[in-house]
């Protein structure tokens, strides 16, 4: 009965061992392959670890173990699996030594394995190739294709050569088209009748016994790609239009595969250009030019003045064996003016309300979002608290716009929900909490900013700065709005978490008075900067304990 077992080589990994005898835990290196043979043939494993890693022999041990078991595969040789040098051998392979097969390497104080699985197949009784257990190769038709016979390396170390054996549907290769070198054979003149199912087998001796190896190989003889042909590039059996008495210049391009030119010329009537005798139609002389994959032959005709009988007769351009042409006719009335003038109107409105959109984008944002946004846009949920979480550095001048200025603008007369910690916050809970469940629960970060302050060396060493600076950069789903009391010239000696958000989001740099009261008016520029950046329009939210808040917006837009 025929067997389903497979052989296969899976390096599954290639990782420490943890186990007491390994005192230290390294990286591993984790590799995959896969062999398939069938039983009664030798079979050699080599240990990958040792292979990839390169160990030397001097400073490392090496064992391999049967699924699991603690007593390692003997080193002697006349036992039929067995260890050698840093391989494991089965002379032959048989059923029962389907499992799973460890090898281990000890390296001072590390250690690394590599389990392998091996299955076994098996032939039923006249079966000279394996439908199952087989390589795979093509080969082109008409080329000198090589057949590789995949013999495994371990047999080529061995002083004992491998003497291959080649057959083609169980019969013996043979013929003057076959030439047999090593391992390989290669077919001349490779015709589609060359695929079918190969296979190579090889005697291997060790130690006085004999031992069969054989390969099922599954070879395609596939067509070569189509050539690339001549092809001309211009004309393309088009029309153009000329006035009657006009000139006419048209070149034939002509895109060649090859490495010598190919001979163009130019026919009318056909009849020869070259061969017309008033001398009103002439050609030019052939230019090539070289390309990647060939050449570029242009040749042109010139027309000195069109005639009727000229008009409706082709001008062949001829390349080898393509050919293409060119016929002229006179011009057709049309409403090209018109066409161009509508055009040029369109682009012109274009432009014009491009550049209305970049001087007043944020007037159109928001005239859209206080008429439009709540008709066309329901109001969902989002389970934020606050409109803005506001982080600050403790100044006079930053208290008084940060807890005066803020609130009488944002949350007074737009209906935003402002958090600001030492107005909001409830005493006697724990501030680290406080500020990443505030934070959390916020769907902007304000970040005031004043230059020629101490100030920024808060920004670091602050928990409430670490905190939302943390959320904003790393998580990245709260948007922030920089605000500078003063111009900044330069971020260099900021935190660079502030460097990369001005990079990111830019700054609005504050330039009202704080004593005037027109500062405090929402439809100012600096305010509609703001309020820009903040959430479209404030979404209801969770009931808040901390902080009152009117809902009404007395914004007028400008």
């Amino acid at each position: 009965m025929k067997s389903t077992l497979w052989l296969s080589i899976v390096l599954t990994s290639f990782c420490l061992v943890k186990s007491e005898k390994c005192a230290v835990q390294d990286d591993g290196v984790s590799s995959d392959g896969q062999e398939k043979v069938v039983v009664g043939q030798p079979v050699g494993i080599d240990c990958s670890v040792g292979k990839i890693l390169n160990f030397n022999h001097k400073t490392y041990n090496l064992s391999w173990y049967r699924n699991g078991r603690e007593e390692p595969i003997t080193k002697k040789t006349d036992s039929r699996v067995h260890q050698r040098d840093n391989m494991l051998w089965f002379l032959p392979v048989n059923f029962q030594d389907s499992g799973f097969y460890t090898c281990i390497v000890r390296e001072s104080a590390r250690c690394y394995k590599s389990v392998v699985r091996v299955a076994v197949f098996n032939y039923t009784d006249g079966q000279c190739f394996h439908d199952e257990v087989f390589h795979k190769q093509e080969i082109r038709v008409g080329s000198n294709a090589k057949i590789v016979c995949h013999i495994l390396d371990s047999f080529k170390k061995d002083k004992n050569a491998l003497s291959i054996r080649w057959y083609k549907e169980c019969k013996q290769l043979n013929g003057k088209r076959f030439a047999f070198y090593g391992e390989d054979v290669i077919i001349d003149n490779v015709t589609s009748d060359d695929s079918g199912k190969y296979q190579c087998k090889a005697t291997y001796t060790y130690e006085g016994n004999k031992y069969n190896i054989s390969r099922s190989i599954v070879v395609t003889a596939a067509a070569n790609p189509e050539r690339k042909r001549t092809k001309i590039l211009y004309p393309r059996n088009n029309t153009i239009e000329a006035k009657l008495g006009s000139s006419v210049f048209v070149e034939c391009n002509v895109s060649t595969f090859r490495d010598s030119p190919i001979s163009i010329s130019w026919k009318v009537n056909k009849t020869l250009v070259d061969f017309l005798i008033d001398g009103r139609i002439r050609e030019g002389h052939q230019k090539d030019i070289p390309m990647e994959e060939g050449l570029l032959s242009v040749v042109s005709l010139n027309i000195t003045a069109l005639k009727e009988e000229d008009f409706g007769e082709w001008f062949v351009c001829h390349a080898g064996e393509v050919a293409a042409y060119f016929s002229v006719q006179t011009p057709t009335k049309h409403y090209i003016g018109y066409l161009a003038g509508a055009l040029a109107a369109l682009v012109f409105t274009t432009a014009v309300l491009v550049l209305i959109y970049m001087f007043f984008k944020i007037d159109i944002i928001l005239w859209y979002r206080k008429s439009c946004h709540p008709f066309l846009h329901k109001k969902v949920a989002d389970g934020k608290i606050y409109d803005a979480y506001v982080l600050y550095p403790k100044t006079h001048k930053s208290d008084h716009f940060v807890l005066k200025v803020l609130p009488e603008v944002l949350e007074k007369q737009c209906g935003y929900i402002l958090f600001i910690f030492g107005r909001d916050d409830l005493p006697g809970k724990a501030l680290v909490t406080v500020i990443d469940e505030t934070i959390k629960q916020s769907r902007r970060l304000i970040i005031i900013l004043k230059s020629g302050s101490p100030s920024y060396k808060l920004l670091e060493e602050d928990p409430e700065q670490q905190i939302a600076l943390y959320n904003a950069l790393v998580h990245d789903g709260m948007k922030v709005i920089l605000i500078e009391m003063d111009k900044i010239k330069d971020y260099t000696n900021l935190p660079e978490s502030i460097q990369y958000i001005k990079q990111k989001h830019g700054a609005i740099q504050w330039n009202g008075d704080l004593t005037e009261s027109q500062s405090y008016s929402a439809s100012t520029r600096f305010w509609k900067k703001v309020r820009y950046q903040m959430p479209p329009v404030p979404q209801t939210s969770a009931e808040l304990p901390l902080v009152e808040t009117s809902l009404t917006c007395q914004v007028i837009e400008k």
